[in-house]
């Protein structure tokens, strides 16, 4: 669903230049904290939460099962995702609380008899789905970095499923345009159509049973999901409906706690996801080629800096599809992608004209063998703590399958896996056997969840959905803000391309760039293609001299940044 809003859009057929800025003015200023996210009642949860004396963390545990709620085609608790956290203190961590394969899962279980890939086994049905981390991930958040209890930081995603919500005209066409699966799946049509019939803009949208799975969760907390009656209601319908659901699957959930991939960027430190993400490593591989030229010095969105760009992410996602997977599973050499030796490799290759992406070779170690349908939310309280967090259930509404009787959906995150090397899931990203299935292996994951900090204090928290275009939407927006000075609303509004090295092209939003500039790409030997839309940034910037917090959620969706 790349789609601008309407008003974005005719705005942008009045345009010769190639960037969007909504004003030359920084949006209004916060002194206490900042809600950036897709939902404008998720973002007043989290503010909430701060006004009552909550820190970041216990604002962002707020919004995710806000989410689950207000925002259902990829807020979840059906899910999993990454959470990147900055404390007051100093400390830089990260939640990894992807989904894990179920035990029951084997490499070629997505192949036919003859080793052909079958998209629709891991795309659809029980089959698509991992073990969702969500609840367990932000339950660990709150009780190790939390100030409040679980109680008080749920009941609002409570109140707004069990009281409902009037649905505006983007949720009702999010809804609609997804009828014809809800209606054939008897759990899904209860809750995501109007008993039978699409919904309208005004319609009040209530979730019983979702309200009342939360105040399982809300009493037992996180054994409620894994150890209690929603497991056997999970478990009941997975082995009804051909899953590879097992009670050990839940019962064995973890969360892992990581230290973040961290690097510099002229004077800036980058604080990102590591793996099983594989948008750190992206992000910093592709800021110390770029970090050798003077970005600042080009036109934005230029010839030379398109070139620029593009050319290094074609070796950035060709190193993507070869070396990165599960770290429990498998050695990816971080400091070998991270090297200035690496950087100045593919700085070297970096010509006038276009290398093909058949050209192009992931990074040789010797011995060594995702889409739109995503939110992201960015958080940032007075004290000094900053946490910004992407969650997903993968497609849009997931596998589209509820789970009946307890209101959500669930995910279709198998399909991240590579089920045979080489062949494209469904947001074109490839692998290798560094990202094959294996049982409680987590699938490789292109969200970036990122902190960036200036002379040790905040400066950004960004974040995006968009599958494979989340690590290209996140790092021309660092870029924006850094080599060209925009603030938070220009940063994130201003329009992108995008080249992921196969398929061999750059996408680029309609009036990104100039007629000019698409011819002389072309001269240069790029392939392009024209998109409506890239990215969904939420985002929060911090001017350490007025001491205000400014953000922005991207004019391409319906979010809406909120302080006090």
């Amino acid at each position: 669903m790349r789609t601008f809003s309407k008003s974005l859009f005719c705005f942008l057929l009045f345009l010769s230049a190639s960037t969007v800025f909504p004003s030359g003015k920084n949006p209004a200023g916060y002194k206490n904290g900042m809600v950036v996210t897709a939902s404008d009642l998720a973002s007043e949860v989290g503010v909430s939460i701060l006004k009552k004396g909550g820190n970041a963390v216990d604002a962002s545990v707020g919004v995710g099962f806000a989410l689950a709620v207000t925002f259902p085609f990829a807020g979840n608790i059906g899910g999993g995702g990454f959470m990147v956290i900055h404390l007051a203190d100093g400390k830089n961590t990260s939640i990894d609380f992807r989904e894990t394969a179920p035990q029951a899962s084997s490499e070629k279980m997505f192949l036919d008899s003859l080793g052909n890939f079958i998209p629709a086994l891991s795309q659809q049905g029980w089959t698509s789905s991992g073990v969702p981390g969500t609840v367990a991930g932000l339950i660990y958040a709150l009780k190790k970095y939390g100030t409040m209890n679980l109680s008080n930081v749920i009941q609002p995603a409570i109140d707004l499923a069990e009281n409902g919500f009037v649905l505006n005209k983007k949720m009702v066409e999010s809804l609609n345009s997804y009828y014809n699966d809800f209606i054939n799946i008897e759990s899904s049509r209860k809750i995501f159509t109007k008993n039978g019939n699409k919904f309208s803009e005004g319609d009040l949208f209530v979730q019983k049973d979702l309200a009342r799975t939360l105040r399982l969760i809300k009493d037992r907390g996180e054994d409620a999901f894994y150890r209690g009656e929603i497991t056997e209601k999970i478990i009941e319908q997975s082995k009804k409906f051909g899953g590879n659901f097992t009670l050990n699957d839940f019962n064995d959930y973890k969360v892992a706690e990581r230290l973040p991939v961290t690097g510099s960027y002229r004077e800036y430190k980058i604080i990102s996801m590591p793996p099983p993400s594989s948008g750190g490593i992206c992000i910093l591989e592709a800021l110390h080629v770029l970090e050798k030229y003077n970005l600042g010095s080009f036109v934005h969105n230029s010839t030379e800096y398109i070139h620029i760009l593009s050319e290094t992410l074609k070796h950035v996602y060709a190193d993507r599809a070869a070396h990165m997977g599960d770290p429990d599973f498998y050695d990816v050499p971080v400091n070998k992608l991270l090297s200035d030796e690496r950087a100045e490799e593919i700085k070297s290759e970096i010509g006038e004209y276009a290398l093909p992406s058949s050209k192009i070779k992931a990074m040789e170690i010797s011995n060594h063998r995702e889409k739109e349908e995503t939110t992201h939310y960015s958080v940032a309280d007075k004290n000094g703590n900053a946490v910004s967090t992407t969650y997903t259930i993968n497609g849009g509404y997931g596998n589209k399958i509820v789970v009946d009787g307890l209101g959500f959906l669930l995910n279709n995150e198998m399909d991240d896996f590579s089920a045979k090397p080489g062949e494209p899931n469904q947001f074109g990203l490839v692998g290798s056997e560094a990202n094959s299935i294996k049982p409680k292996k987590r699938m490789l994951s292109s969200m970036t969840p990122t902190i960036i900090m200036k002379d040790d204090k905040l400066f950004m928290v960004i974040g995006s959905p968009g599958g494979s275009t989340i690590i290209t939407s996140v790092l021309q927006s660092i870029l924006n803000a850094i080599d060209f000075k925009m603030n938070i609303e220009e940063a994130i509004a201003a329009l992108k391309i995008h080249d992921q090295w196969l398929p061999d092209q750059i996408e680029y939003e309609e009036g990104a760039l100039s007629n000019q500039t698409v011819q002389e790409l072309i001269r240069r030997g790029h392939k392009l293609k024209m998109v409506k839309s890239l990215g969904r940034l939420e985002g929060i910037t911090f001017d350490q001299n007025d001491k205000l917090f400014f953000g922005s959620s991207d004019p391409r969706g319906s979010g809406k940044a909120s302080g006090w």
